[in-house]
């Protein structure tokens, strides 16, 4: 009989435990009046990364004379790379292409005149000051279309870092204006939230048709100037 009472015993507590009510934080505990911002940090760094696409076009009467002239070409501008210390994983093939070339003939259909073959890849110049010459270099080699150079940050972490710090010192200026006009002050910050970033991605890039050198030609100069790096927070503060 003791073992029953035990077990009787032990049935109310266990079904006390199960119905216990559970505390739930409110999310914002104070009270006050909630501002929200949005504020954007800078910060800038000297590009040191040059990207080109860097290619060669081939016209022949027929398909095959057309991609035999354009892979030997090709040959010459990737042993150009080579030479020039551009190491393997920065060079990429970006285009391969092969198209027939049409005359046009009023009241006739057109007319294959012949072909033309593009090769190009996209090379990465960790000096960017060095990148100008070794674009004469291709062209010396028979690359005769050249894209770019765009140029960016290799590795913007420490910049933006950089910039949410400005982002957050801009977002509590700003709230303490607000707050001061509205004879508030700033509590605390409730919440921050990165909205967007920019690590000094390349803008558009211009354009170089290459032409062919000659002995006094003039080096091609590339200036990395400076990139800028942004990041946008919205922030909320609280105001009491």
């Amino acid at each position: 009989m003791k073992y029953l009472v035990a077990a009787a015993l032990m049935i109310p507590a266990a079904a006390q435990a199960q119905t216990a009510p559970t505390t739930v934080e409110p999310l914002v505990p104070a009270q006050g009046t909630i501002l929200d911002v949005s504020a954007e940090g800078r910060t800038t760094r000297v590009p040191d990364l040059a990207t080109v696409r860097a290619g060669v076009v081939s016209q022949a009467q027929t398909a095959a004379a057309a991609l035999g002239d354009n892979a030997r070409r090709m040959d010459a501008v990737l042993a150009a790379l080579k030479r020039a210390g551009v190491a393997p994983r920065d060079i990429a093939t970006a285009t391969v292409a092969l198209s027939p070339q049409y005359r046009y003939t009023d009241g006739q259909p057109p007319a294959i005149t012949g072909y033309q073959a593009t090769n190009t890849v996209s090379v990465r110049f960790r000096d960017v000051a060095r990148s100008g010459a070794v674009l004469d270099a291709l062209v010396a080699q028979g690359a005769n279309q050249i894209d770019g150079p765009s140029l960016s940050i290799d590795q913007p972490d420490a910049a933006l870092d950089e910039a949410r710090t400005d982002a957050v010192k801009r977002a509590r200026a700003r709230a303490d204006l607000y707050a001061a006009a509205a004879g508030m002050k700033v509590a605390r910050v409730i919440s921050i939230a990165e909205a967007g970033q920019d690590a000094g991605t390349p803008g558009p890039q211009p354009m170089f048709m290459a032409r062919a050198l000659k002995a006094d030609a003039a080096p091609t100069a590339i200036a990395p100037g400076e990139k800028e790096v942004t990041v946008t927070l919205s922030v909320r503060f609280l105001l009491q």
